[in-house]
């Protein structure tokens, strides 16, 4: 894995308008090429936050963020064309179908044509969609619903992809296909950042983890050595409820 970072962040701050505490506390980063790196934390721990930064998506309050070597802040479109961005809320329209949807999605990375359809066509019978491509959105099940979103993410071939709960909320067997899918898609060399609430998925499936709670990076390693530097806990849900407590969280 080479050692010069393609996200390098320093100091990133942002405090919404109204918060009495900063959403994400003046955090510094690097992520490697070819890494699966996973940003984990409790509700409000300044996840979605950070991707949304990392993305575009937000502007932040401060600090810097480098995307390959480019400023985001500078270079927002030739950024966008090498991400691809896979939200926790489905970005789907119900009211057309699956292809209809990545057609869509398709169009606004500038895909048309033959090309467009035979990636299409492509990852529908990755991800087993094919019998139900014509079919309405709104008729899919949650995790028929969730692959659709991550093929949306893919299609123009990203070089660094931001997964924001890809799996929350379906059934094992979709989230069986999409775990497998994102390690063949890093053994093809690219880099992953995955925020998760299943603390065992990332466990087994991150090079490298950041617990953030409150805004702060408060543990960052590859889990066996979080693990070996713990103990006295025997999985990384034990660890992670150590160091961010018991509290439910809204």
């Amino acid at each position: 894995m080479s050692r010069q970072p393609i996200i390098e962040i320093r100091e990133l701050t942002k405090i919404y308008k109204g918060a009495g505490e900063p959403a994400i506390n003046g955090i510094s980063l690097d992520i490697f090429p070819n890494e699966i790196f996973g940003l984990l934390g409790p509700n409000g721990a300044g996840k979605t936050t950070t991707i949304s930064i990392l993305c575009g998506l937000f502007s932040a309050t401060k600090g810097s963020v480098l995307i390959d070597g480019l400023d985001s802040y500078t270079n927002p479109e030739q950024i966008k064309q090498m991400i691809g961005v896979v939200p926790q809320d489905l970005a789907l329209y119900p009211t057309l179908t699956g292809r209809e949807n990545l057609t869509f999605f398709g169009n606004m990375y500038g895909l048309r044509g033959p090309a467009l359809r035979d990636r299409i066509n492509h990852y529908l019978g990755v991800f087993g969609l094919e019998k139900h491509a014509n079919r309405l959105v709104s008729k899919y099940s949650g995790g028929m619903k969730r692959r659709v979103n991550l093929i949306a993410g893919l299609l123009h071939d990203p070089k660094i992809i931001f997964l924001d709960e890809p799996t929350v909320g379906i059934d094992v067997q979709s989230r069986v296909v999409i775990l497998e899918y994102l390690k063949e898609l890093n053994k093809r060399g690219i880099t992953i950042i995955y925020t998760s609430h299943y603390m065992e998925e990332a466990e087994h499936l991150c090079h490298r983890v950041a617990i953030i709670d409150r805004g702060n990076i408060i543990s960052l390693g590859n889990p066996a050595d979080l693990l070996a530097g713990h103990p006295e806990f025997k999985s990384l849900e034990h660890i992670f409820i150590h160091l961010t407590g018991k509290d439910m969280r809204d």
